[in-house]
């Protein structure tokens, strides 16, 4: 019989300590071994009892999540997921806690918190699943919507765009593009790629699995630590040279073609391999409009989102890449991608920017 995952839960509200305890109890597979008020008194548990993984809020008396986190992440790497309530104010300090190697978040109301978690069961239990698995190594590497009761259909880039090509990319253009997809453990290996490229590269599109109003900040704070433009794309916005456009939360990015020049579509629809926006439709529409013109780059994340788009990319000549499972804090895109015989090459995160680079301008 396999061992239970260790969760501890550290929280100022009992109410949420009680809901979260209650949520996890559902599945036979984890257990809530303690939970403290504040990072002080997990800290004193710890000692004599380590979890598998935590379940942190970001403000706490004594010592904020953010804090504890980096201490976590500095003595003994553990996945962390930050469960908090987070105002538009808040959005910096979460990116934050991304970088220094939050698993994941889950965002919580300021109202109805109990009911919430009551109703956000699979979605918890599936991250505390996930984070049990994480390459913890790869995570201190780097860093030295309410679900139904029922899931939604898992809907194809169908969904989005159809499947027929174009033929608008087979055509030649001096205009090149690289496509990047991630989700889990990929705000980390972002910025340890972008921040590597010089001022002049390819231009690039990504999409990382993000909600709302988190990728205007982090397109924000990696701008200002890249040499290469980063911002959170826009209706209309070229795909030029030194800049790289972030699919905002919420929305679906597509490249489309005017011309030599390649622009995004960024548009409302429903989810597609359960995200929005998806890594299959950026990389369908980047097959059907760059073709051979494209670099498709699949990192870390876990899922399959993007590994047939990949597929589409390599099958209309496009040069593929996948993260190699060393670096990756999940290796579930990448796997898929390389399962469906999409990838041209499989190399570590630190080979990733060099890829961007020799593909050129």
């Amino acid at each position: 019989m396999a061992e239970k995952i260790k969760v501890m839960i550290v929280d100022d509200s009992a109410v949420v300590r009680q809901a979260v305890t209650l949520a996890i109890a559902s599945d036979p597979g984890i257990e809530v071994i303690a939970t403290a008020q504040d990072p002080v008194f997990a800290l004193e548990k710890m000692k004599t009892l380590w979890p598998d993984v935590l379940v942190v809020d970001i403000e706490m008396p004594r010592m904020d999540g953010l804090t504890f986190l980096k201490k976590i992440m500095a003595e003994r790497p553990t996945p962390v997921i930050i469960c908090s309530s987070l105002a538009e104010k808040g959005a910096q300090v979460t990116m934050e806690a991304l970088a220094a190697g939050a698993f994941t978040i889950i965002t919580k109301p300021k109202m109805g918190v109990k009911s919430f978690l009551q109703d956000s069961t699979n979605d918890i239990v599936t991250a505390i699943k996930s984070a049990a698995r994480a390459n913890m190594g790869a995570v201190r590497r780097m860093t030295a919507p309410r679900a139904p009761a029922m899931p939604p259909p898992k809907l194809t880039a169908d969904a989005m765009i159809g499947s027929r090509h174009t033929g608008a990319g087979m055509y030649g253009t001096t205009d090149r593009l690289v496509a990047i997809g991630t989700s889990t453990g990929g705000t980390q290996a972002l910025e340890a790629v972008l921040t590597r490229l010089p001022g002049v590269c390819a231009g690039i599109v990504i999409v990382q699995h993000m909600p709302e109003k988190f990728t205007a900040m982090f397109a924000e704070r990696l701008n200002g630590l890249c040499k290469i433009e980063v911002r959170e794309a826009q209706n209309g916005d070229r795909v030029m040279p030194g800049r790289a456009l972030i699919a905002p939360g919420g929305r679906h990015m597509m490249v489309k073609r005017s011309g030599a020049q390649y622009y995004v579509e960024v548009v409302d629809g429903p989810l597609v391999n359960r995200h929005k926006p998806s890594v299959d439709v950026l990389f369908r529409s980047v097959a059907q409009v760059a073709g051979k013109n494209a670099l498709g780059i699949i990192m870390t994340g876990m899922g399959d989102d993007g590994a047939r788009g990949m597929k589409e990319m390599h099958d209309v000549g496009a040069q593929t890449v996948a993260e190699d499972e060393s670096t990756c804090v999940v290796f579930g895109m990448p796997k898929e991608a390389i399962k469906l015989g999409g990838v041209d090459k499989v190399v570590p995160l630190d080979r990733i920017p060099q890829e961007i680079v020799a593909y050129g301008v």
